[in-house]
């Protein structure tokens, strides 16, 4: 049997944002607006900020970083959040998580205004994609698991997908969305976490497994079906002693999964490009509907 195909989000996500590009540079007036804040100097944020931050520069997306000290107080960043909110020349605010344990991470979702909530996290727009909606921001890592699957057309409709993780921001909105009653969605979906009972056998009925556990080579060879899609969301840096240097790795098994399934995303280079691809086709979305262009 061939070694599994790659989802390649680096190719899709390169793609999207020259299309992305085009169409900010058809704009008149001033070019779409992100606000990024980041709270204190946690090293591995930085580099996803500066990541971010890159990625809006090649499109044509104006950012505004946000520095806060990591001692910062919700009063004080709650007006902060607040005084972006009322900025007419922001179109899209993000803050980037974790935050320090005194701020809570659902305190900041609802201080964001869902018209700028690009990520997704405000309850109105994770509310709306529960109630059914598409019209609200969703958030971006779902998003992009969506769009890759679509690439490579790779149909939902009447499949078993089993999402192993229940986050805010991968496992819940990944169900709620594959679950919509639209064509091109109609998933029958299972949700894992750590305390699920019989976690091989359930993996194992996955037409599509979507990892979001964020422990490294958790999914082995024995738990995937033969044929089935592989979506692996989790990242971890981990020390390669033979190597003598970290590497980068998924909460799967790539060598061995990728002889049991069809598709496979790699790690980097599968869904992490596309997370970053759907922050910046959110923040043009919000351009578009503060100028009400269609």
């Amino acid at each position: 049997m061939a070694d599994a195909k790659l989802l390649d989000g680096k190719a899709l996500s390169r793609r999207i944002e020259k299309e992305l590009k085009a169409e900010i540079q058809a704009f008149s007036g001033r070019a779409p607006c992100l606000a990024v804040v980041i709270v204190g100097t946690h090293a591995p944020s930085l580099i996803y900020v500066g990541k971010k931050q890159e990625a809006c520069k090649r499109v044509g997306i104006d950012s505004k970083l946000f520095e806060v000290e990591e001692t910062v107080n919700k009063k004080e960043l709650k007006k902060l959040i607040e005084s972006i909110n009322k900025d007419h020349d922001i179109d899209g605010i993000l803050v980037q998580l974790p935050l320090p344990q005194q701020i809570s991470p659902l305190e900041v979702a609802e201080w964001i205004h869902h018209d700028k909530d690009v990520d997704g996290f405000n309850p109105i727009n994770m509310g709306k994609l529960l109630m059914g909606s598409l019209s609200g921001f969703i958030p971006c890592t779902p998003l992009g698991v969506k769009k890759l699957l679509d690439e490579h057309h790779i149909s939902v409709t009447g499949k078993h997908v089993v999402v192993l993780g229940r986050s805010n921001i991968v496992g819940k909105p990944m169900a709620a969305l594959l679950t919509q009653i639209n064509p091109g969605y109609d998933a029958t979906v299972t949700v894992l976490h750590r305390n699920s009972p019989d976690l091989k056998n359930i993996c194992k009925s996955a037409d599509i497994l979507i990892i979001a556990a964020g422990q490294p080579h958790l999914i082995t060879g024995s738990m995937v079906k033969k044929g089935a899609v592989v979506v692996d969301v989790g990242i971890t840096k981990v020390n390669n002693v033979s190597l003598d240097r970290s590497k980068v790795v998924g909460d799967v098994c790539f060598d061995e999964v990728k002889k049991v399934a069809d598709y496979i995303t790699p790690v980097p280079g599968g869904v992490g490009p596309m997370t970053i691809a759907m922050l910046l086709e959110n923040c043009v979305k919000s351009y578009k509907r503060h100028h009400k262009i269609l």
